[in-house]
């Protein structure tokens, strides 16, 4: 009963100031229509009005503004069959009086002339008058220049809600002066994310980190009793793909308390201030919040060290935006319990003031996934395809995909399904994610390329130059399969299996640059010539040449000295070595590349019956695999030196055990 009783509020109706300028325009238009005094004349020719003269049915003429000539009829001719839609009203109760017809008179004389004429032929049309007349259309004339002033109106009102919705958001965010307001799209306990810490594969220390801050949040007494401070910061660093972001999404499903998210460029803004006045507004809400965690994806953004534009010779917006994120960090008390997140893959180009202690008190490093972790990966994605087939082997695909990151694992598995629907199959088969690695590594394989028959003897012979050449090195990454069908920018390929290793030494970094420059080489000695194909070959070991003797310290001459600058100020202008020392570092790049590439060619010059049935067997098959290898060099000498040695450990190993 009471609900019955209590009196519900009208909705107030909001007016739209579109439709008031919309119902004047209306108004205006209305009464130029209403007031048009020949809205019952029928426009008609002068051969009409020839007809009308001769047989004596006009009365008089009206010209009005010298523009037109308005034609009233004799109201006994009206009577008559060709007068009966202009005889009455427009609503047929009484007789029109006029005017009748209308038309175009050009100008005034011209329509004389045309009378003169008529009253010579016909001697009835002289006793038709001609009055001229001047008509003041006061509606049409005001409407005539307030109109331009609507539609200029209505534009900058237009452009004005545009440009106001697309710098504050909707709402009461929405107008133009709220455009310094926070971006951040707010998620709190209400509102959770889907995203766990089980949905995020491998990254085992960092997940150990980050759940150590969420557990700062929850439970913040326990570590403030000891006399410990929650942390203000915690960095996230690592290649692009490795799950920076997801991390951060995984925090937000996880603390249960409000979670700001944003990215660093939602600071950038074209009007001087915005971006400071942005900041604070985050961290006013932020504190209204507390405890709550704050996360800035893609910091480097506005986190770039200052001082770097010089050149320009001006403070830019940035810096100032930066200055006011380094105060509002380092105003935070050990007790208001917010922690701010920040993701980029660029930390050595960050201000140094952004990473200190006390700001972003922790760095954690998040590297591509090592094969325990890409199995991980891989077995998050799989339970996501609805189908697939029972002998996809995890193991198997984690050990095809060295130095993917989790991203690039997300791609395959959803290749390998697109793969499959284009084949009709009903399910995901094995050779579906190996078609999908071959194209996520080298690009859509183009079957209408036209290769001549030259052409694909030469990339033949340089594809079996790398095999050929790896294969024989103890050192080069194993080989996995060779092709010589062209995919994306490559005319032929040589799959390997790099091993993961943390350390290189010269002898491993050597062999895999002589690999490199098999293809070359191949060519060198079978065609007396060499192609433009090696490209990407030469640039590869050119930089690793370059890696060993400016960076690693494993050249002989410069001894035990690096020119690498890991705080990223170096600068082409400001070499930190002479020009002598430059020309030192020339000539030793040189000399490596040269070694390496006198040396694949001895091995292809006393393998060449090999390199020869290798190539023709391309030719034919256009890929091989490991298998083929097999059968034409035999198994790697150096392999079956390790498996003997590991079974030699194997069999010492049990005969301890027996005589323990």
């Amino acid at each position: 009963m009471a609900n019955k009783n209590k009196q519900t509020k009208p909705k107030k109706v909001k007016i739209n100031q579109f439709w008031i300028i919309g119902a004047i325009l209306v108004f205006f238009l209305g009464l130029q229509v209403f007031s048009d005094a020949n809205s019952g004349a029928t426009t008609v020719t002068w051969n009409k009005i020839e007809t009308f003269l001769k047989a004596g049915e006009i009365e008089r003429f009206e010209v009005v503004n010298k523009e037109e000539a308005r034609v009233y009829i004799k109201e006994a001719a009206l009577s008559k069959e060709q007068h009966k839609s202009v005889s009455t009203t427009a609503l047929g109760k009484r007789v029109n009086r006029g005017p009748h017809y209308v038309f175009n008179i050009g100008t005034p004389e011209i329509f004389e002339q045309k009378i003169e004429r008529a009253a010579q032929d016909f001697p009835q049309a002289r006793d038709v008058d001609v009055q001229y007349t001047t008509v003041h259309n006061f509606w049409g004339d005001i409407l005539s220049w307030m109109f331009p002033i609507f539609l200029i109106l209505i534009f900058s009102m237009f452009m004005m809600r545009r440009v106001s919705n697309s710098m504050g958001g909707g709402g009461a965010g929405g107008q133009i002066f709220n455009v310094g307001r926070s971006k951040a799209k707010i998620y709190d306990e209400k509102d959770q994310t889907k995203v766990t810490f089980a949905d995020v594969a491998g990254l085992h220390e960092a997940k150990e980190e980050v759940e150590e801050i969420v557990n700062f949040l929850k439970e913040p007494k326990k570590y403030t009793d000891l006399g410990g401070n929650i942390p203000k910061g915690a960095l996230l660093v690592g290649p692009p793909g490795t799950g920076k972001t997801l991390l951060a999404k995984a925090v937000a499903g996880e603390a249960g308390v409000p979670f700001f998210s944003l990215s660093g460029s939602d600071f950038v803004e074209m009007f001087v201030g915005v971006g400071a006045s942005r900041v604070r507004d985050l961290f006013k809400q932020a504190k209204d919040k507390s405890p709550c965690i704050i996360f800035i994806d893609e910091i480097d953004a506005i986190g770039r060290a200052r001082g770097k534009n010089q050149m320009t010779g001006a403070n830019d917006e940035r810096e100032n935006t930066l200055n006011q994120l380094l105060t509002e960090m380092d105003g935070f008390g050990s007790k208001t319990n917010v922690i701010v997140l920040a993701a980029t893959n660029r930390a050595d180009i960050l201000d140094k003031a952004l990473t200190r202690p006390g700001r972003f008190d922790r760095q954690i490093h998040i590297d591509l996934p090592e094969l325990k972790d890409r199995k991980d990966i891989f077995k998050v994605y799989l339970d996501r395809l609805k189908k697939k087939s029972d002998d996809i082997d995890v193991d198997f695909l984690a050990k095809q995909t060295p130095g993917f990151s989790g991203a690039d694992v997300a791609n395959i598995c959803n290749e390998a399904a697109l793969i499959a629907a284009r084949k009709n199959k009903k399910q995901i088969e094995k050779q579906d994610f190996l078609d999908a690695i071959d194209r996520v590594i080298a690009g859509l394989e183009k079957k209408s390329k036209i290769i001549s028959k030259d052409e694909k003897e030469v990339i033949a012979y340089h594809e079996a130059g790398h095999a050929t050449v790896s294969w024989l090195l103890r050192y080069a990454s194993p080989l996995v399969k060779v092709t010589i069908v062209p995919r994306g920018r490559s005319l032929g390929a040589a799959w390997y299996l790099p091993e993961e290793r943390q350390l290189s030494s010269a002898e491993q970094i050597e062999d895999e640059m002589c690999a490199a420059l098999g293809g070359r080489a191949a060519e060198d000695i079978i065609f007396n010539r060499i192609t433009t194909g090696a490209l990407s070959d030469l640039e590869k070991v050119t930089k690793q040449a370059q890696a060993m003797v400016t960076v690693y310290g494993l050249n002989e001459k410069l001894g035990n000295i690096t020119y690498y600058d890991s705080s990223g100020n170096d600068s082409m202008f400001n070499k930190p070595y002479s020009e002598k020392t430059a020309e030192l570092i020339d000539q030793e790049i040189k000399k490596i590349i040269d070694a390496q590439y006198d040396r694949a060619k001895q091995i292809l010059t006393d393998n060449k019956d090999k390199l020869e049935v290798l190539a023709k067997a391309l030719i034919e098959k256009e890929v091989i695999f490991k298998d083929d290898l097999v059968e034409i060099f035999g198994k790697r000498p150096f392999e079956q030196k390790e498996e003997t040695e590991h079974q030699t450990m194997t069999s010492e190993a049990s005969s301890e055990e027996q005589l323990s």
